[in-house]
């Protein structure tokens, strides 16, 4: 069987900065396990994956328009600090659920003033190109749920939590713009809802 739209499939594999910083691997973990062509991979793995079969290895090197994409200067925004009321102190790292005029997006804070917070809504791997390396280690049919889902079901599977495929992991998915398209802050974005780290699974993007 070979990889192709809507079937179920498992990879290992390691990501790295092309000097070789390794930022994730599924090395002494579980496979990742995602619907090809749902959007849960980065477009370029996806693509390097399709055809493959069990076995197959892959050793490719994205550039970041086919990873997650170009560093955006229109996704760094400067917001008052009031906006934040009622949440822990404010600090630089910080991650947020943003509600934007084009649904809910990951922000994290990179600056913070008296009256005034600087927030960076572009995915913490933008601007990279990245290196993934890595193993098809099984293929198989996706059910009918898992298709209307978006998302595999299996309960043992290592990123089979992530319930959207726009959250952010750096774990060969793009999750966080990571698959329907760029989003922007809005110009008036509302009071950040959620504290979120970012961490890999081993996409989400």
């Amino acid at each position: 069987m070979k990889i192709k739209k809507d079937l179920v499939v498992s990879i290992h594999f390691g990501v790295t900065e092309v000097d070789g910083n390794t930022l994730d691997s599924t090395e002494n973990g579980a496979p990742l396990d995602f619907i090809q062509g749902a959007g849960y991979l980065v477009s370029g793995l996806e693509k390097e994956l399709e055809g493959k079969m069990v076995g197959d290895k892959f050793d490719v090197k994205l550039e970041a328009k086919d990873a997650y994409g170009e560093f955006r200067e229109d996704l760094v925004q400067q917001v008052p600090l009031d906006l934040f009321e009622g949440d822990e102190k404010v600090e630089v790292g910080m991650s947020f659920q943003a509600e934007t005029d084009q649904g809910q997006r990951t922000v994290e804070v990179t600056a913070v003033s008296d009256d005034m917070v600087s927030i960076d809504a572009n995915h913490p791997l933008a601007g990279m190109s990245l290196q993934f390396v890595g193993e098809v280690v099984a293929i198989r049919e996706a059910t009918e749920e898992e298709l209307a889902h978006g998302h595999i079901h299996q309960a043992d599977s290592s990123c089979s939590n992530h319930e959207t495929p726009n959250e952010h992991q750096c774990c060969g998915g793009d999750h966080s713009k990571h698959t329907t398209g760029e989003h922007c802050c809005s110009d008036e974005p509302t009071k950040e809802e959620k504290k979120e780290t970012h961490s890999c699974c081993g996409n989400c993007h």
